[in-house]
């Protein structure tokens, strides 16, 4: 990483400490790839995204501005070293269970859409929003399977819902899977159509009536010159700015306890990082959207815990 400026009326975000005791928020890295249908360098994304953060500020401007490292205790429990196979999948079951004990939410950093199905699984999560221009229904086990696998598992697919599905990107059998299960899909055409929060408020009260909502967001539902660095994202996906504002959406709801941020290959990025960067910004955006949550329920007379 290029040396960064200092200057103390200017704070980085990032670098945040190992969890100690009760935070609000924590991170932690699963660079899975051996799965991954694309050759991919994924397993290197979760420390370029923690590089990537500290060119961000973790200010929100409001009126009034908020610090996100003064309103909230965010953590960031290191990676899960071997996230891949069924030894590595329990390991980030017992690991993301633990976390998620002692926090509001936990942000996942990938490595491949692989670890949607354990870190689902490890957040006890009931409810299910993709933003992915993918189904992930596929047979077998790889990183185009997780919500397959699933739903085999018992997650019910009536509390599945997809965000951004894109035309070209899918074969019809898997469509179809899709409407036979009962998945609710918002394609990306209908997404471009409506605000980000009409998005993501129909997609929680599917997703959500039981309370634990996990968020798989995969970065190639972005335009291809949003997110290079992803190896299935296409040219007409969605732009930065409409990923970022689902996003804080999402996170700005208490049904939302865990979340992932997946399909980036840091090694395989544009010259200026963008989609790293891009990854790391979606970090904040979580981030935002809890401190938010949080700012209303202190408005409402509300402690946090």
């Amino acid at each position: 990483m290029s040396t960064l400026s200092v200057d103390p009326l200017w704070p980085r975000a990032g670098g945040w400490p190992a969890p100690d005791g009760r935070v609000d928020a924590v991170l932690v890295g699963l660079p899975a790839f051996r799965t991954s249908l694309s050759p991919t360098g994924a397993h290197a994304t979760p420390a370029a995204v923690r590089d990537a953060l500290r060119r961000y500020s973790p200010t929100l401007l409001g009126p009034p501005p908020i610090d996100l490292g003064e309103a909230l205790r965010i953590a960031d429990a290191g990676d899960v070293a071997e996230p891949d196979g069924p030894e590595g999948e329990a390991a980030v079951r017992s690991r993301v269970r633990a976390l998620r004990a002692a926090a509001d939410l936990v942000i996942a950093l990938g490595g491949d859409n692989s670890v949607t199905y354990a870190a689902a699984q490890g957040a006890a999560a009931t409810g299910l929003i993709t933003l992915d221009a993918h189904f992930d229904l596929r047979d077998g086990v790889s990183n185009g399977s997780p919500v397959r696998r699933l739903v085999e598992d018992g997650l019910d697919p009536r509390r599945i819902v997809q965000i951004g599905i894109a035309d070209f990107a899918n074969s019809a059998a898997y469509a179809r899977r899709a409407a036979e299960l009962g998945i609710t899909v918002i394609p990306l055409e209908d997404v471009r159509r409506r605000q980000a929060a009409e998005v993501m408020a129909e997609a929680l009260e599917i997703a959500g009536p039981d309370g634990a909502v996990h968020l798989d967001v995969d970065l190639d539902v972005c335009d291809r010159a949003v997110a290079p660095g992803c190896p299935a994202s296409v040219p007409g996906g969605l732009q930065a700015a409409e990923l970022r504002a689902l996003v804080r959406a999402a996170a700005r709801d208490p049904r939302v306890g865990s979340a992932d941020i997946v399909e980036v290959d840091a090694t395989a990025d544009a010259p200026d990082g963008r989609t790293v960067r891009l990854a790391a910004l979606c970090v904040l955006e979580l981030l935002a959207g809890l401190a938010l949550r949080e700012g209303a329920a202190s408005r409402e007379g509300k402690t946090r815990p």
